[in-house]
């Protein structure tokens, strides 16, 4: 069987498997099959938990394929070493029926190679392989799917009644969503799931409002292990309990909103008493050994940012994230719009925390597009930050409206992923023209309101 004909009849949808599933170092991996262009197919790629996009050659293709069934045999068993050798044994066996005169020390080097690299790649650690990064910009024409979608399972009212355990004064989500459309129940969840699966969209995100409201959402992600699965959350109901089912249920990875250390500052933006419970919060999913980030959306009252960074520091956490205001929703509001960080504050602010972080061995990363130039970042040695509407990510809202980003929930809505083919949503001009936008990697946010 030549490369051409396995890709066609063997590698058709996306494949995945986890590698050491109980961590520390999960390396989660998305092997996305080649797209025909113009009658030829175009390169495959390995998406790395979820966010780091690799160019894989048609030898390297075949290789992973095989490697991914033979492990995905021994899904939820211990595997032992004789295991492993008849894994390998399994992956030769299958990638010599295409590359019958290749002989097994040498594919079995390259297996070796490829996994090296990818636990490189999923560590942060040097890369000692050329291995060619493409960015999402350079592999939108070939994409079918975004490689994120977030699912906003809780809505914000539910049943006439404001549904969630805070009342944020810079909520993008408040006011959005039309207040008549019903929060999908588990059923129509799960389905969503699968279908999402079978699209190829390799991570999701739980979020809404807040998703914790959902009495069903440990079963929603279990049901999401084929996927790399995030939860958003105000951290309020992160109990020790909480966490332990997290961790059952598999989650990879959650992020806590936490917009200070100074309590008063705290409660005041978020529109609750609820400091303590947030704090408990990122306390027990540490000591539950969830991976965790911080993330702290940038105002006039907090921007001490760095005296949360301490406090966050003393905590243990290692992974912080920052913003600046997203002006949909409740941020259009003249109480929300006064508290406006203007672009120079936001720079000082965002250049002290980053001198902080890097002194205090902490990660630290700046998620609004628009606000600040490149040059910028570059100095700073930050990710430049840019808009992945309708290419890497997309949402679903409560009701099952399919919009370009979570937060970009008013006037666009693309389709219903209930009712509608997926290909059409993905193919329509309003979604195709989005895409275009986001591939030119421009840094911008079209939601992005100077102040």
């Amino acid at each position: 069987m030549n490369p051409k004909k396995y890709m066609e009849k063997c590698f058709t949808e996306v494949m995945h498997t986890t590698l050491n599933p109980e961590g520390p170092g999960v390396v989660r991996i998305h092997l996305i099959p080649p797209k025909v262009v113009d009658g030829n197919l175009a390169p495959s790629v390995a998406i790395i938990n979820g966010q780091d996009i690799i160019p894989v050659n048609p030898s390297w293709s075949i290789l992973l394929a095989e490697f991914i069934r033979s492990v995905n045999e021994y899904h939820g068993r211990e595997v032992s070493d004789a295991d492993i050798e008849n894994i390998m044994k399994k992956t030769v066996s299958g990638v010599k029926k295409v590359f019958w005169l290749t002989p097994g020390s040498r594919i079995r080097k390259d297996l070796d190679i490829i996994m090296t690299t990818f636990k490189q790649v999923a560590y942060g650690q040097p890369v000692t392989e050329d291995i060619g990064y493409m960015n999402i910009g350079e592999y939108a024409d070939y994409m079918k799917a975004p490689h994120r979608m977030d699912l906003m399972v809780s809505a914000m009212e539910k049943d006439g009644k404001w549904n969630c355990n805070q009342a944020c004064v810079h909520c993008y989500a408040a006011g959005q969503c039309d207040a008549s459309e019903k929060e999908l129940g588990k059923k129509a969840w799960l389905s969503i799931l699968e279908k999402l699966r079978n699209i190829g969209v390799t991570q999701v995100t739980f979020t809404g409002g807040e998703p914790t409201m959902r009495e069903d959402l440990f079963e929603l992600i279990e049901a999401a292990k084929w996927f790399v699965s995030r939860l958003n959350t105000n951290g309020i109901k992160l109990t020790e309990e909480y966490c332990r089912k997290l961790r059952e249920a598999e989650i990879d990875s959650v992020q806590i909103t936490f917009y200070s250390s100074d309590k008063e500052i705290h409660n005041k933006l978020v529109g609750a008493d609820h400091f303590d419970e947030t704090v408990a919060g990122i306390e027990n999913a540490l000591k539950a050994g969830i991976s965790l980030s911080v993330n702290t959306p940038l105002c006039t009252l907090n921007e001490d940012y760095v005296s949360t960074l301490k406090f966050l520091k003393e905590k243990g956490v290692r992974y912080v994230t920052c913003s600046g205001l997203i002006t949909t929703g409740n941020a259009l509001t003249e109480e929300s719009e006064s508290l406006q960080l203007s672009v120079s504050k936001i720079k000082q602010v965002l250049a002290d925390a980053a001198d902080y972080a890097y002194a205090n061995g902490m990660e630290i990363s700046f998620t609004s597009p628009g606000w600040i130039d490149a040059e910028f970042f570059k100095e700073h040695a930050l990710t430049t930050p840019n808009c992945g509407a309708c290419l890497s990510n997309m949402a679903i809202t409560p009701g099952g409206h399919v919009v370009p980003c979570q937060s970009w929930l008013s006037g666009d809505i693309l389709g219903d992923i209930q009712t509608d083919k997926w290909t059409t949503i993905w193919n329509s001009e309003a979604c195709k023209k989005r895409r275009e936008y986001s591939a030119l990697m421009l840094g911008r946010c079209p939601l992005r309101r100077e102040k």
